[in-house]
């Protein structure tokens, strides 16, 4: 990347593989100039410290919330989504060891409540997801999927924290039997709507 003239979003995305790759705290000045591409200075003129690259690059990640909501947004069965969802969070941490997981369950984990401006846009990621799930029950209790007496709220935070769980799990585990693992928590997370 070209340091006279670069794309603060680019230098933020490019800063986001290094940062979900290697966690806030391990990862170096260093290795974001080597990341980018950029100097120091230019890291620090435009993003003014560490802390501020990352959350630039946290509300560039909000991308990957937006692929899952559109998923399911799509037509079809709201039970049918919500596995998609999960096989489809499942795969990618079934794709191999280079897999970093998802940033947003690796920073909730990292760094949770300790900064403020991290956990507000922590909870707009999860706040996001939530929405689009709680639609989507709405969805499945008016077609007769699932059961009216249920919360579509309650159902969908504990989505929510079932895709975290998984991307846990996902990280935690390797191996045989890793796959059998997250197929049984989808299929009791699938059978408890």
């Amino acid at each position: 990347m070209h340091t006279a003239h670069f794309d603060p979003d680019d230098a933020a995305d490019a800063a986001m593989h290094v940062f979900w790759q290697k966690g806030y705290a391990a990862t170096s000045i260093q290795d974001l100039v080597n990341g980018t591409g950029l100097s120091r200075s230019s890291l620090y003129n435009t993003f003014e410290s560490k802390i501020g690259l990352f959350q630039h690059a946290l509300q560039r990640y909000h991308g990957q919330t937006a692929a899952n909501v559109a998923l399911l947004a799509e037509d079809g069965s709201a039970i049918g989504r919500v596995r998609a969802l999960l096989q489809q969070i499942a795969a990618d941490e079934l794709a191999g060891t280079d897999s970093c997981g998802c940033l947003v369950a690796n920073t909730a984990l990292e760094l949770g409540r300790r900064n403020h401006s991290v956990n507000d846009l922590l909870q707009q990621h999860f706040s996001t997801l939530e929405t689009a799930l709680a639609a989507l029950m709405q969805r499945g209790q008016q077609q007769g999927e699932i059961a009216a007496s249920k919360s579509p709220v309650a159902l969908a935070r504990f989505l929510v924290a079932i895709i975290q769980g998984l991307r846990v799990l996902g990280r935690g585990y390797d191996g045989e039997g890793q796959a059998q693992r997250l197929n049984d928590v989808i299929e009791v997370a699938i059978s408890s709507l």
